[in-house]
């Protein structure tokens, strides 16, 4: 029996240098007053606090697969695996420029021992302003079985959360549209993990009525259209959260899986219960609520001991 340590992380707006050539004279002039000051020294900080906390995962041997979100682009990104290189591993990363607005994007770093990722596709949300990509990777392992994993950046709460709730829909049909997609191509018995920074929470009609994630793995089993089973669910109502607002803690970072992962046969299955919220005390706060304690920018709350806005989450897969 094998098994795979996953885990996410939104590492909170991994931007390139402010003079970066890699970036568009049209993104330039969006993040302009963003990226002022960020410079060499303030990057390698970043880098340096998400990769320590990144190496300590898995009992401090890293993640097998990881799932980001908040990342400018592929150089940035490789900077933080180089960062990884004490971990001995040999990993790789995959990732897609998207439409976003801001330029922040999904990616995947896995361990190429473990993982070959075999094709990647991005699946387009309509939306009126350009807003990230699902990002889905289609993944071999080693004993060449096919594992097909979903990257999720769904649109913020920004200007009102009733108001922007449209937009979380949508990113949600998105996703069940594509794993109903993905089981009629390849097969029902096909794992699917859809992982990221959903900004609702599993109760949200977004994941709900639109995604259709369930907390009943029973209703995921049998259920006539694809589902999806949210593994956060057993987290809920023990006022942890992955990202604070005002003191609130929400579970807007989860795992969902197939029905393909849940039967008896399947060959890649989740563990009971392993998924959870990782809150390393480097980057938890001390105060009345234990909350991340984010990096910021130098034009806007910079604190070089933070890492990011959001806690990471880990769960572990076995490949029998």
């Amino acid at each position: 029996m094998k098994t795979h340590f996953i885990a996410w992380w939104n590492v909170e707006n991994l931007f390139d240098l402010e003079d970066s050539p890699a970036r568009s004279d049209k993104l330039n002039r969006t993040l302009q007053s963003e990226l002022r000051g960020w410079n060499e020294s303030i990057l390698s900080r970043k880098i340096a606090n998400l990769a320590a906390i990144i190496r300590a995962l898995n009992d401090g041997r890293g993640p097998d697969l990881l799932g980001v979100c908040e990342v400018e682009n592929r150089p940035v990104l490789q900077r933080l695996v180089d960062a990884l290189a004490p971990l001995g591993r040999n990993y790789l990363v995959a990732h897609h420029d998207t439409s976003d607005s801001r330029g922040i994007d999904v990616a995947f770093i896995y361990d190429s021992s473990k993982f070959l990722a075999e094709l990647t596709f991005s699946h387009t949300i309509q939306k009126r302003t350009a807003t990230r990509e699902l990002f889905q990777v289609n993944f071999r392992t080693a004993s060449n079985r096919l594992l097909v994993v979903v990257g999720n950046h769904w649109p913020s709460k920004l200007g009102g959360s009733r108001e922007s709730e449209a937009y979380r829909i949508i990113a949600g049909e998105t996703l069940a549209y594509f794993n109903q997609r993905i089981e009629d191509v390849l097969g029902d018995d096909t794992p699917i993990l859809a992982m990221g920074d959903f900004n609702d929470e599993p109760c949200d009609r977004s994941l709900t009525d639109h995604a259709l994630s369930e907390r009943n793995r029973t209703r995921v089993l049998y259920a006539n259209t694809p589902k999806l089973l949210n593994l956060m669910w057993p987290l809920m109502g023990h006022g942890l959260g992955t990202h604070y607002y005002d003191n609130n803690p929400g579970m807007l970072d989860q795992f969902l899986v197939s029905g393909g992962m849940l039967k008896s046969k399947s060959k890649i299955k989740p563990v009971e219960e392993s998924a959870r919220i990782v809150q390393p005390e480097s980057m938890t706060s001390t105060g009345r609520y234990a909350t991340p304690v984010r990096f910021g920018r130098p034009n806007s709350g910079l604190n070089l001991n933070g890492a990011s806005d959001h806690f990471p989450i880990s769960m572990t897969l076995t490949e029998s």
